[in-house]
């Protein structure tokens, strides 16, 4: 048992170091992300670490009394901090607006800190025997607790950022959840760091689909996305497409370079993520090109939506004239009949362009008189 134990933690720890280094010679994640998971893989390591010593140490020779007081230490100081880890996988800013969730953890580490004196959560008897002291509940109870945060703040995140891998996530948090619950529940089962070890994989491989969705320069999501999101929203009943277009962004290249470019299609992305809500969701699908795909149906709602974000372009515009107006159309499809996606998101560039025509025409008038 001792050696079927030891052997299956040393493949975790092949995997995670060959995890490590696959993310670290790689740019497929995002770089707060990306220091994030390292982390995490780390943490993993060490926390395997420290389990293994624990079973080495479990005898009774008092020479190794110091080394298993060491190793539950940090074991059980530790442990709870996987979890957190893996929210900072998804997003570290949560973690950052919400320091207090950290408390359970801070209250774990000194309770674990404590335990040779106190015998809190464990003490080692004079034999040298390994016992769980009368606050190990506090240990199985944060843990619990920073397994329940992961499940909650995955579905928060994704739900605030309108991230497709919404249930994807959530069922890689339950699974986690579960695997490691299993040695908790049953302490001689030692399955725990396995189960993370596969987890931190899975996110890995999911994660690294996500982050390739995004456009780089915009932050929104790209033209791939976007095709992806047409094949899955032809099954739904009712939605509205909007497109939005750059004005004389040619012009605007030609005149003031690429990197002044650059910055106004940035400019545009940040406006729209800050006008629209959770029903709209952005994509670049072209140089100066946007396409909204929204559960709104309500054109007046729309309307109201749109005129959110000329009103802040015109802000903007107000500080530098350079920036160029936009553009927009948009198609409501109601349901009740096979949605034809091609024909609807059409609609909305013919309006888009009708758009644009007359603000061309404006533009030549203002300029004649």
């Amino acid at each position: 048992m001792l050696k079927t134990n030891l052997s299956i933690y040393l493949i975790d720890i092949i995997a995670l170091f060959f995890l490590y280094g696959l993310l670290h010679s790689s740019n497929i994640l995002n770089k707060n992300r990306k220091k994030s998971f390292l982390f995490a893989i780390m943490l993993t390591v060490i926390v395997i670490l420290l389990e293994a010593g624990t079973i080495l140490t479990s005898n009774e020779n008092i020479r190794l009394r110091s080394l298993i007081i060491f190793f539950n230490v940090f074991g059980f100081a530790l442990s709870p901090v996987i979890p957190i880890a893996l929210i900072a996988v998804i997003d570290i800013k949560f973690i950052q607006t919400h320091k207090i969730m950290l408390l359970p953890t801070f209250i774990n580490i000194a309770a674990a800190i404590l335990s040779p004196l106190l015998g809190l959560i464990f003490y080692v008897d004079a034999n040298n025997q390994y016992i769980r002291g009368y606050y190990f509940f506090v240990f199985v109870m944060v843990y619990i607790i920073n397994l329940i945060l992961l499940f909650i703040s995955t579905f928060l995140i994704c739900k605030k950022h309108h991230y497709p891998i919404i249930w994807k996530s959530i069922f890689l948090s339950v699974f986690t959840i579960a695997g490691t619950s299993i040695q908790l529940i049953v302490p001689s089962v030692y399955i725990s760091w396995h189960c993370i070890t596969l987890s931190l994989i899975l996110y890995f491989l999911l994660l690294s689909e996500f982050d390739n969705s995004f456009d780089t320069l915009s932050g929104l999501y790209n033209r791939a996305t976007f095709e992806k999101a047409v094949k899955q929203i032809k099954r739904q009943k009712a939605f509205s497409v909007i497109a939005i277009d750059i004005n004389d962004f040619k012009i605007i290249n030609d005149t003031y370079g690429h990197n002044y470019g650059d910055s106004v299609i940035n400019s545009i992305a940040i406006i729209l993520k800050e006008s629209l809500d959770s029903r709209y969701t952005c994509y670049r699908v072209g140089g100066d090109e946007f396409c909204i795909l929204c559960k709104e149906l309500n054109k007046d709602n729309i309307e109201y939506h749109l005129k959110k974000i000329t009103d802040t372009l015109s802000e903007k515009r107000a500080i530098d004239s350079r920036i160029p107006t936009i553009a927009y159309g948009y198609s409501v499809f109601q349901g009740g009949k096979k949605p034809d996606f091609e024909k609807i998101h059409k609609e909305a560039d013919d309006q888009m362009y009708r758009y644009k025509k007359l603000h061309k025409d404006l533009a030549l008038k203002s300029n004649g008189d």
